[in-house]
């Protein structure tokens, strides 16, 4: 790895994990939790968790795994840039939505429903509570037992109620301070990736067309691009190239705007970074940009009539399954059926956001189909 700016990261400087083990031979203390993320049950999950389109619907259509996949080398290649950990931005875009519910955003929001007056949910709380607790993989803890630096930056945004339970990864929200410049960089790759990766994913679907999506300025600029130097293109191809070019667009962009502030500012460590206002930014145009191009997204793909049908269906089966599960906690697992003896709504929403899209419709059809064969 290249020299790190001195506001970086550093794993030999991280704040240390929950419990403490044996430094790690042959790799860093966030290599470490790399490997950990990848090898988790949590992340194998993924692959069978909706992005936009459920699993079942398309090979090709983006799932939460290669999201996941998509997100660490678009983090990766901004943090080499910017001269700052690679290792730490990977894990924690590797883990960052480890906690996501099947059906994508359309379970979340039925499962945030159900837990309502139980303390809700929130995946990105939900992906800590799973490198904290969830995984059970090891002798001498539970969960993962990740770096601070990890933990804390899986967490995008949080309640202050919710910040007050979180102990050392929630006290940035009380006192109102900054996540790493590697957690930084995290959540926007996130944007990025998820904008682009919509439209190639809804054009391939049919539910968008060229002709829609090119009323927004920046798909528009980068298409005739495109057509100008590959006036012959095959459509399928034209996407894709249109596509690339607007991620290295954003990415560029936000690599340039971030130094800009970044030298204005010239934090002389990572404490520094910290106080302030964040350092990782899209240009003004480029967030205006993007702002039109989430809101045709919204109107165009999300709330597409297919889509709606989809998200309909996925949030009766969780609302469903929860209601069963709450009314005989005896219908879990037994390794849930423990937990429930505790705290029976976040065991019964520990296992339903666990589950991938094809379990969750297996699990809705083995409690309430009848089966008289």
């Amino acid at each position: 790895m290249a020299e790190l700016a001195p506001y970086a990261a550093r794993a030999d400087a991280s704040r240390g994990r929950r419990i403490a083990e044996p430094a790690p031979e042959g790799r860093s203390e966030f290599q470490r939790d790399r490997d950990r993320i990848v090898h988790s049950t949590a992340f194998r999950r993924l692959e069978y968790k909706t992005q936009v389109f459920v699993n079942h619907e398309g090979d090709l259509f983006r799932t939460r795994l290669t999201h996941s996949i998509e997100v660490a080398q678009i983090a990766r290649s901004i943090a080499r840039n910017l001269a700052l950990n690679e290792d730490l931005v990977e894990s924690i875009a590797l883990a960052h939505d480890l906690g996501h519910t099947p059906f994508g955003h359309s379970g979340q929001d039925a499962l945030n429903e159900c837990m309502r007056d139980f303390g809700g949910f929130e995946h990105n709380l939900q992906s800590l509570r799973v490198v904290d607790v969830l995984e059970q993989r090891y002798g001498g803890f539970d969960g993962l037992n990740l770096c601070f630096e990890t933990r804390e930056g899986i967490i995008k945004h949080c309640s202050l109620t919710n910040a007050r339970k979180l102990g050392d990864v929630g006290e940035r929200f009380l006192l109102k301070r900054q996540p790493s410049l590697e957690a930084q960089i995290a959540n926007f790759a996130d944007e990025i990736a998820y904008n682009n990766h919509d439209i190639d994913d809804g054009l391939r679907s049919g539910l968008i067309t060229l002709k829609q999506i090119s009323e927004t300025g920046v798909f528009a600029r980068h298409l005739a691009s495109v057509k100008r130097e590959y006036p012959d293109l095959q459509e399928r191809r034209l996407i894709h190239e249109t596509v690339r070019r607007m991620i290295n667009t954003l990415v560029t962009d936000l690599t340039g705007e971030s130094d800009r502030r970044i030298l204005a500012r010239r934090p002389a460590d990572l404490e520094a970074v910290r106080s302030g206002e964040a350092l990782i930014s899209f240009s003004d145009e480029i967030k205006r940009e993007q702002r039109e191009l989430q809101s045709f997204l919204r109107k165009n793909l999300y709330k597409h009539y297919r889509v709606q049908r989809m998200s309909n269906k996925a949030k009766r089966i969780v609302r469903e399954l929860f209601s069963a599960f709450l009314d005989d906690p005896l219908l879990l697992p037994p390794e849930f059926q423990a937990r429930a003896a505790e705290d029976t709504p976040r065991a019964i929403a520990d296992y339903v956001a666990g589950m991938t899209d094809r379990y969750a419709i297996k699990e809705y059809r083995r409690i309430f189909t009848v089966d008289i064969s």
